[in-house]
């Protein structure tokens, strides 16, 4: 934003240079309108350098808050007591209870993005005693 200040800078010189004072009525306009240009530019400096220091400021608060949603969002859902699944129909994960997986009467639910069935209990195919599948 320093152009401002040059131009205002160079309508200084020359007002100097033509010998413009304040002697007459048409100097002490002109030098009162450069004056209130320079003040206008230093004002113009303040307000983009704050501009700059918003900016800045922003960056930092969005960073953080993609942090803070990592954090939140990004979460291993077992926590919560819910199990991500994917529909081998339509590819979208959902979420179950854990509690789907230990009813013993539920065997299947209901996509809710293709509405095509998601066995959730198949056979167990392995040979371990203890197997939980």
């Amino acid at each position: 934003m320093n152009i401002v200040k040059e131009r205002v800078s160079y309508l200084k010189g020359l007002a100097d240079g033509l010998g413009i004072n304040e002697d007459t009525k048409e100097g002490r306009l002109l030098i009162a309108i450069i004056d209130v240009l320079d003040e206008i530019a230093e004002e113009i400096d303040r307000i983009y350098d704050e501009q700059s220091d918003l900016e800045d400021y922003v960056d930092a608060i969005d960073e953080d808050l993609t942090r803070l949603e990592d954090e939140i969002y990004d979460e291993d859902d077992e926590e919560d007591g819910f199990v991500e699944v994917e529909c081998p129909h339509c590819h979208e994960k959902i979420y179950l209870d854990e509690d789907v997986f230990e009813d013993e009467e539920e065997d299947e639910i209901i996509c809710p993005n293709c509405s095509e069935p998601i066995f959730i209990k198949d056979e167990c195919n392995c040979d371990d005693e203890n197997c939980n599948c």
